[in-house]
């Protein structure tokens, strides 16, 4: 199978589902990473630029760890809009990976960014299959089954199925210490802990609730057409 994830910013889809794909990786599913942003906000001392190029070089670092494809879509962070230029590159990276699973942000994540991503990605998912809707390229030969990603540090997000990730744990935290960047950013202005703690309170929460050791949640996009079911997941809890 063919996997796509789609995040907003660098480090979104290894916070929240990077165990997972690399249980995809391992089983020798075909991976994608695209990343909406370029995180070109996210430092206290870099300029625009610098902090740009140093995500970029992150989020490459992190995919080479699982050989995923990454697909960089480089819309300023904190100015992704709803409008047809995004939406058009959006059908791209969805058409380019050809996806039978997606993973989506939920759409009542705290971050704008986050929420319009997840909007624009769920409202793209059947366009991307149709012949006339013409983009640089080709429609795709089927629809996707969708998966919400869980929220961050799992607030007002209500998972309905679980991925014990936990023999792929050390692969998420090196994953996630790529964006090594972030660790700075998050302890700047958010609270005084590590990128990986953070991960670690939420996996370590769902893991509990899945009766295994770490575990990431997801919920279904339940919308007409069904085009799958929980099973498409790997090693559910």
């Amino acid at each position: 199978m063919n996997i796509l994830a789609i995040g907003a910013h660098p480090d979104d889809i290894e916070m929240q589902c990077a165990g997972t794909l690399a249980l995809y990786a391992a089983a020798g599913h075909k991976v994608f990473m695209a990343v909406a942003t370029n995180g070109n906000v996210g430092s206290p001392t870099h300029t625009r630029d610098e902090i740009g190029a140093i995500r970029r070089k992150e989020q490459e670092a992190s995919c080479a760890i699982i050989g995923a494809e990454l697909i960089w879509m480089n819309f300023d962070d904190e100015w992704l809009f709803n409008d047809r230029p995004t939406r058009t590159v959006f059908l791209d990276a969805i058409r380019r990976a050809q996806p039978d699973v997606m993973f989506i942000h939920s759409l009542n994540d705290y971050h704008p960014d986050h929420r319009i991503a997840g909007q624009i990605a769920e409202d793209c998912r059947i366009p991307a299959s149709v012949r006339l809707v013409e983009t640089a390229l080709p429609h795709c030969p089927k629809i996707p089954h969708v998966f919400y990603m869980d929220n961050c540090a799992g607030v007002g997000f209500e998972p309905e199925c679980y991925v014990d990730i936990s023999s792929v744990i050390d692969t998420k935290r090196r994953m996630l210490r790529c964006h090594e960047s972030q660790d700075t950013w998050i302890r700047a202005i958010y609270e005084d802990a590590s990128i990986t703690d953070l991960m670690e309170r939420v996996s370590g929460i769902r893991g509990a609730v899945a009766d295994c050791g770490y575990a990431e949640g997801f919920r279904e996009l339940k919308t007409y057409p069904r085009t799958g079911s929980p099973a498409l997941l790997p090693n559910l809890a």
